[in-house]
């Protein structure tokens, strides 16, 4: 595996901004990947979802090359889409990390095959913004043209940059791919916040004093518009950033939360207690800025929620009154018919 930090392949070639495409989405069953597909349905695009889950227009495991291919044999798609986690929960141990670490590797060098096979040209990829490394990385927004992938501080902090090193290097470097990356801040929205209001409401949640460090956040809705602007108008060989303009501590995020929903307040802890939580406690030590300008004046994104707090507020005003759980992705994907699909 390749230790250095990912080097992108600069191509002029891009898609028609208003031809219908076939997409084959994995990981349409998660959180994102249902926002993706309402989003790529509503732009009239045919969208397939691979996964294990019933729901998937085709069923495989991108762990498991051999099934993958059998099941995509015969059928044909323009664009494939990678968004696939293994992830049900926040991280909070580096250990719930090893499936979407092997998903990231394993599994992209699997798709990527299957991609060639079905006849796609375009492969877009979801990728992360903790690629340019965890840590203190100061006031300055870090751009595309910032090292991506650079060597871990610690074995286990490595393993996770090299799986989204090794990502970014399929999708960049298989040839006969028009590879195109997206580097997301933190998610939250509908479907993504979830989880955070019962612990909230049963005081659960503990959360350290931000002391000025802030992250990188995407509303899931925006997030979905900034792949469907990458599948019609990323340049083949880019990467972009995607997040809002306003980044905020975890803590901060999660007061705002608390604060929309009518919720406590999150349980203030120093920052040393949450050792024994490893890959939170790396998460929450990070400071990270991003420029987001590449993404605006290339795909023409914006984020429609500049702020968490605007984001918050619309998720809180769409969620059932007496529930107080924000409502969660609303399409499915199209089962699929052997042949030309889509």
């Amino acid at each position: 595996m390749c230790a250095g930090p990912v080097r992108r392949r600069s191509m002029t070639t891009n898609h028609s901004v208003h031809s219908k495409r076939s997409v084959l989405l994995a990981g349409a069953s998660g959180v994102l990947g249902r926002h993706l597909t309402h989003a790529l349905t509503e732009a009239g695009h045919q969208v397939t979802g691979l996964g294990r889950g019933p729901r998937s227009g085709i069923r495989a495991d991108l762990l498991d090359r051999d099934a993958l291919l059998r099941a995509v044999d015969g059928h044909r798609f323009d664009t494939v889409i990678h968004a696939a986690t293994a992830l049900r929960k926040a991280p909070v141990r580096h250990r719930d990390m090893r499936a979407t670490d092997a998903l990231r590797t394993e599994g992209t060098a699997h798709l990527v095959e299957a991609a060639l096979n079905v006849g796609a040209r375009r492969f877009v990829t979801e990728s992360m913004v903790f690629g340019y490394g965890y840590g203190d990385h100061g006031d300055r927004p870090v751009t595309e043209d910032d090292p991506f992938g650079p060597p871990g501080s610690s074995p286990e902090l490595e393993r996770h940059i090299a799986a989204m090193r090794t990502k970014e290097q399929l999708t960049f470097e298989t040839k006969g791919l028009e590879g195109v990356v997206l580097r997301f801040g933190l998610f939250y929205g509908p479907g993504g916040t979830d989880a955070l209001l019962p612990l909230l409401r049963k005081r659960q949640l503990p959360v350290p004093e931000d002391r000025g460090r802030v992250l990188p956040w995407v509303e899931l809705t925006d997030a979905a518009r900034a792949v469907v602007a990458a599948v019609e108008r990323g340049r083949a060989g880019e990467a972009y950033n995607i997040a809002d303009r306003t980044p905020l501590g975890f803590r901060a995020h999660v007061l705002c939360v608390a604060e929309e929903f009518g919720l406590p307040k999150p349980m203030t802890v120093p920052l040393w207690l949450m050792r024994p939580m490893a890959y939170a406690h790396t998460m929450m030590s990070t400071t990270l800025r991003v420029s987001t300008a590449k993404a605006e004046q290339e795909l023409g994104w914006t984020a429609t929620y500049p702020s968490s707090r605007e984001g918050l507020a619309a998720l809180r005003a769409a969620s059932p009154a007496d529930s107080g759980v924000p409502a969660t992705g609303r399409a499915r994907s199209r089962p699929v018919r052997r042949g030309r699909s889509g």
